[in-house]
């Protein structure tokens, strides 16, 4: 199964540093830009554009379909590094900065600061869907230490108020670390570790847990009964298509994920799960691809 080319960034911003991208759950692609930024080195890999100073005015790039437009937000104080757009036209940002544990904030429609919040340590994932809920999902290094990062999943409202936080059910292993994850409208779906159940979190307080035949998968698209896992199992390029029922995902098929051009499909960041689309994107920050199930 080959992806599909999603978004790129245009040509005019290839001089300027991004800072973070994603996919939103309208299916645009935003890049954050931070004018004034330099590259530092890293001692996890790849360098990371630092902004110069702090506060500055970051510009977003939102592609919808292929229709571009800029969006300014000021006075960003965050080394941003994710981001996700909300409803009525507001965005929310985290990262690290000066305020302490404060490592988010909301913008408006105008492009300026609505408001600072802590989000806890150690963010894994952050996405929002279209009805203003905001999840947020945490590695090991924040679960031990940070009381908010504690449950491994909690939800928000688009406001920046904590409503939510993950409780296993007796006889389950808490969160340690959420290797996958996918948000859609009022519900959000993660495998983590240790024991890599899929979990299944509504917003109206309902929650299941399914087993899987898959140990670790780096992404997953929900649709229906249907769930398409990718990676696990120490096969990155490997999609497993389950069929769930009420306490399992039974495997169907499997199937090989590979570059529009039918080249292998080797590393990639992080993947993006919205629902049936799961966007990846390689090393560059620049461009997006999709698959659909």
């Amino acid at each position: 199964m080959a992806l599909r080319s999603h978004a790129l960034l245009p040509r005019q911003y290839d001089h300027q540093k991004v800072l973070a991208t994603t996919v939103d759950a309208w299916g645009r692609a935003l890049w954050l830009i931070c004018p004034d930024a330099e590259l530092q080195p890293s001692s996890f890999g790849r360098p990371y554009p630092q902004p110069r100073t702090r506060p500055y005015d970051a510009l977003l790039v939102i592609n919808s379909g292929g229709t571009v437009r800029e969006q300014l937000l000021r006075g960003v104080s965050l080394r941003v590094t994710r981001l996700d757009a909300l409803p009525n036209g507001r965005f929310v940002l985290e990262g690290s900065g000066d305020a302490g544990e404060h490592n988010a904030q909301i913008y408006g429609p105008d492009g300026r600061r609505r408001r600072i919040f802590a989000m806890g340590r150690a963010v894994e994932y952050l996405m929002a869907d279209r009805r203003h809920h905001v999840w947020s999902a945490y590695f090991d290094e924040g679960v031990y230490i940070d009381p908010i990062s504690a449950a491994g999943l909690v939800r928000w409202d688009s406001g920046g108020n904590q409503q939510w936080g993950y409780t296993p059910p007796e006889g389950i292993e808490y969160i340690d670390t959420v290797y996958a994850f996918n948000v859609d409208d009022g519900v959000a779906w993660a495998s983590y570790y240790p024991t890599f159940p899929l979990l299944e979190a509504r917003t109206d307080g309902q929650i299941r847990l399914r087993r899987t035949p898959v140990v670790a998968p780096a992404g997953m698209a929900v649709h229906d009964k249907q769930i398409v896992m990718l990676g696990g199992n120490r096969q990155p390029d490997r999609l497993h298509r389950c069929r769930m029922t009420e306490h399992e995902a039974l495997l169907i098929e499997k199937a090989c994920l590979t570059l529009p051009n039918g080249a292998p499909l080797k590393r990639y960041a992080r993947p993006i799960g919205r629902g049936r689309h799961l966007y990846l994107r390689g090393a560059s920050l620049r461009q997006w691809y999709v698959m659909v199930i």
